[in-house]
């Protein structure tokens, strides 16, 4: 099967530096919109037998613009599965206010996430967050399904793709995450073992 992931496109919250977390969301922005339509023609000839995406609107909105540029029409399966990180207290909050109170722990979130003691934020841990989104693309096994869309969120996409790859916890952001509508594509023939094709791909913007 053929995984291709999708991260959602840039919101307001994004542009003004503010943690959105699963119980926070904010519209996408104007510019995000024209790049997800971009995207959308970029991948209108893939042959999707599936879409899915998290079930927040900021994802749910991305989906569906790229799904309205398909040649083939495919209706959006929305699922809790695949929400962005619960970072409880942290949600809404400013990104700099955090690094300047936290900063060890910011310093662990981007890039090691083996030291984040996500207790102290009432938030979720980075097995539960990635746990459930694994479970999901593993759920998709013995389903006849080629090729799959996956619409997503930056931090628990990056972590559990990269999860599904066997990377260790303390690895997981190493190289930075993924950006806004960006695709990363895997491919597996038995959901044990994961190829990466493509990673963090935004060269559409170029064409």
């Amino acid at each position: 099967m053929k995984l291709y992931f999708i991260r959602h496109g840039r919101t307001e919250w994004n542009e003004e530096g503010r943690f959105q977390g699963s119980n926070g969301d904010s519209p996408l922005l104007p510019a995000s919109i024209r790049q997800l339509e971009k995207l959308g023609k970029h991948l209108a000839s893939v042959p999707f037998d599936a879409a899915f995406a998290s079930d927040l609107p900021r994802t749910v909105h991305t989906a569906q613009i790229i799904l309205d540029q398909l040649e083939t029409p495919l209706e959006l399966q929305a699922t809790p599965a695949l929400r962005e990180w619960n970072l409880g207290k942290l949600e809404g909050a400013k990104i700099s206010t955090i690094s300047a109170i936290y900063p060890q722990q910011m310093d662990a979130f981007r890039h090691n996430l083996a030291r984040f003691q996500n207790e102290i934020f009432d938030a979720e841990s980075v097995y539960e967050t990635t746990k459930r989104t694994c479970d999901f693309v593993k759920s998709l096994k013995g389903k006849e399904l080629d090729t799959v869309l996956i619409v997503g969120h930056g931090a628990n996409l990056t972590a559990s793709i990269r999860t599904l790859l066997g990377y260790e916890t303390g690895e997981l952001r190493k190289n930075g995450g993924l950006d806004n509508a960006s695709v990363t594509i895997l491919t597996t023939d038995d959901f044990e073992h994961y190829h990466l094709d493509t990673w963090n791909d935004t060269s559409y913007m170029e064409d």
